[in-house]
């Protein structure tokens, strides 16, 4: 779609600190009242900013960060423009691309904004990625396994997805399952992850443990999330069992030329 400019529109964008952007942010947060899955991206220094200015007024902003490479700066994966100045989303969109030359742009589905501007300026979308939120509190049981905070001394079986966590599932003294949950989203969401010892699997310790963590989690004053691959049916299953709901669909397209 090509789009007409005129004097009255006219946008500029450009490359500030993370800092410029920081206060419109908090408001692209707060609108999106949802897990950020790369939301550690800008304080570990993987992205660029880029602050919206029409009319001599900061509108809005843009942030690009490198879809494989943290070196590359290749995709737009947040945008936010302030209410009163929607209506020019799609040229401040247009310009942000040119000023930045991203060739991918990446959201997360229920970012509404971001996500109708991937259909109109992006190509070949596809989602790989599943974003769960808490929706239900459930009661699952598991007979004979005791749910507790990992020791020092426990002897743990080796992980092969995800990393040794903070509780686990005991079975006559056997780590059968550890998990946990990652503070490093946008406040008060937490990220939930576990693993099942390969021959308890299939058995419904996962959701259990994925139960309980949830609970751990909320003590802690943060909000559950989670997510899994689109392909990952078992990962899909626990979550779902476990009280979760499909909240949104990580996207991604390439800017059509």
């Amino acid at each position: 779609m090509k789009l007409i400019f005129t004097k009255s529109m006219s946008i500029k964008v450009l490359k500030v600190e993370l800092s410029e952007i920081l206060s419109l942010r908090n408001l692209f947060l707060q609108e999106n009242n949802f897990q950020i899955r790369y939301n550690a991206c800008h304080e570990r220094g993987w992205t660029d900013s880029y602050i919206l200015i029409h009319n001599n007024k900061k509108i809005g902003y843009g942030s690009v960060r490198g879809k494989e490479n943290h070196a590359d700066r290749d995709s737009v994966f947040e945008f936010y423009i302030v209410p009163p100045y929607r209506n020019i989303a799609s040229i401040a969109f247009q310009e942000l691309l040119h000023v930045c030359a991203a060739t991918f742009i990446e959201c997360q589905s229920n970012d509404f904004l971001l996500t109708s501007l991937l259909y109109q300026f992006g190509e070949n979308i596809n989602a790989e990625v599943i974003l769960f939120g808490d929706n239900t509190k459930t009661l699952l049981k598991s007979e004979n396994v005791i749910f507790r905070k990992a020791k020092d001394d426990d002897i743990m079986f080796e992980h092969k997805a995800e990393p040794e966590g903070d509780y686990v599932l005991a079975m006559n003294n056997e780590i059968i399952a550890s998990g946990g949950f990652l503070l490093h989203y946008n406040k008060p969401f937490a990220d939930l992850y576990m693993e099942v010892k390969e021959d308890h699997r299939k058995k419904g310790y996962g959701s259990f443990l994925i139960q309980e963590i949830k609970n751990e989690c909320y003590i802690a004053g943060r909000v559950p999330a989670a997510r899994c691959n689109i392909d990952n049916v078992a990962s899909r299953s626990t979550l779902l069992k476990a009280g979760l709901s499909i909240a949104g669909y990580l996207l991604l397209g390439k800017v059509r030329a």
